[in-house]
């Protein structure tokens, strides 16, 4: 999943973990409608639109959001892509077409992938994690527990004047 232009250790954890095995979806149009990425059409009358689907995996979708947010910041293929799908599209329209190619995308990592790792307990991620049954487990000498920086070693004296 690492090796996805967009998708860190995080971010593959999250996905890893929220899709489980993805042998139960069977094509990349129920992967993306699990994620939220399949549009629904509301069209009336001659206007044809299709719009965000509500429906899905909202923490699936924000992961593939990232994704589809740092492609088009940078020189990728989705950024090739982004511009001749945005054409007479609203920013919102396109960000919803590339995150659905990304999907796409995901889907075959994750076909690709399962095929790799069957028999194996986990797979190694970038910065010496693993992923193991959906679980990204990091491997780091010392994990922090704490966001608040350890007491100092030696007490510290408060200084206080006796009053008189």
């Amino acid at each position: 999943m690492t090796e996805l232009h967009g998708v860190g250790a995080l971010i593959a954890g999250k996905i890893l973990g929220r899709v489980g095995d993805v042998g139960r979806f069977r094509s990349a149009a129920a992967f993306a409608s699990y994620t939220g990425t399949a549009p629904i059409e509301v069209s009336s009358g001659d206007v044809v639109r299709h719009r965000l689907s509500r429906a899905g995996d909202r923490q699936l979708n924000m992961c593939l959001h990232v994704m589809a947010t740092t492609q088009v910041r940078q020189n990728t293929p989705g950024r090739a892509y982004y511009p001749t799908r945005s054409e007479g599209k609203s920013h919102k329209e396109a960000m919803r077409c590339l995150k659905r190619r990304l999907s796409d995308v995901v889907y075959r990592q994750l076909i690709r992938g399962r095929g790799q790792t069957k028999g194996r307990l986990g797979r190694t991620l970038g910065g010496g994690s693993i992923v193991s049954r959906g679980r990204l487990i990091p491997r780091t000498p010392a994990l922090q527990t704490s966001h608040f920086p350890s007491p100092p070693s030696h007490p510290t004296t408060l200084h206080t004047h006796p009053t008189t």
